[in-house]
């Protein structure tokens, strides 16, 4: 589920840098006021901390279903 999750965080980020990069348009602090606002600095703390624990699932040995 965490997984999950942070994989999520990590898409919106992703979306929101290819914004960035294209449109120099920052989606993130349009929704939430700017970038200095508290509630925009929660979002990237979250997406940060998700890129961290994407990380992990790097080295994380799955299990693989065999047919």
């Amino acid at each position: 589920m965490l997984d999950k999750i942070s994989l999520a965080l990590v898409i919106i980020g992703a979306i929101n840098w290819a914004l960035i990069g294209v449109f120099q348009f920052d989606l993130v602090a349009y929704l939430f006021g700017g970038q200095a606002a508290t509630v925009s600095r929660i979002v990237y703390t979250l997406v940060g901390a998700a890129g961290l624990w994407c990380i992990s699932m790097l080295f994380n040995e799955r299990a693989t279903v065999k047919e």
